[in-house]
This record gives C-alpha cells, structure tokens and sequence, in this order.
C-alpha cells in the first residue's frame, strides 16, 4: 500500500514559523528528518522524499485549452500554512503507515519540543494509464 504523508507548516500552537527557530534548532529538525528517510530506506518503505520552496517562489498556472496560460507568481497572503514537503512510502498496512506519520508529527521544533505537526496521510490510488 502506496501512502503520501504531507508536511504542512502553518499554525502549529505555541510554534513561530522556522524563520524564527535558531540555527541549532532548525538543524536538530532537518537531521530528524533525514533519520527518518534513512530508517525507512533501510526497511524498503521510502519511495520519494522532498522538501518544497516557500510559496514566495509557487507558480499558479491555470489554462482554458487555448491561448497561453496564465501564471501567477506568490507570495499568497490568503494562505494560513504551506505544504512545505512529502513523502510517498509503500507498507504494508494502514497501520503502519499511521505509524511513521506518527513519527513524522513529533518532529523536533523549539526547545527540542515535538511539534506534533499534522501529518495528512492519504493513500495513493492506482496510476492511471493510458485509457482500453
């Protein structure tokens, strides 16, 4: 079972936004995470991890079919919280997958503190290939 576990940042209460974590704080985190992506490369779990630009540098692109189509740059000030990266990982169970989110959310922030930054947890469906 395919999963994708994404990283919102936003308003996590008690925590400022990463920009006003210090360097060390911010450097237990990013190792926190890359601990993470070894334990499940080592189980056979990880397919894809990345982390994301800030929306300053997001490009919203709609297209009518016709024409060029339009891009609009960021910052979007209506935006409360920003999907700031993901995972894809393949286990065996709901469960499991549950579990890693679980470990993904107590991320360390502040003070050494656990986040417990919600983790939206969504099955990936089958591809979709090229239509009978």
């Amino acid at each position: 079972m395919r999963f994708m576990l994404l990283q919102n940042y936003g308003r996590i209460e008690g925590v400022g936004p990463m920009s006003e974590w210090t360097p060390e704080e911010i450097q237990a985190h990013i190792a926190f995470q890359r601990r993470i992506n070894a334990e499940l490369t080592e189980r056979g779990e990880l397919i894809d991890a990345q982390a994301l630009t800030g929306p300053e540098a997001a490009k919203l692109v709609t297209y009518g079919g016709t024409g060029d189509p339009v891009v609009t740059d960021g910052p979007f000030a209506e935006y409360k919280e920003l999907l700031a990266g993901y995972r894809i990982i393949d286990v065996e169970s709901l469960e499991r997958a549950i579990e890693v989110a679980a470990q993904v959310s107590s991320a360390p922030g502040p003070n050494a503190a656990p986040l417990k930054q919600p983790i939206e947890l969504r099955e990936v469906m089958a591809p979709l290939g090229p239509a009978s």
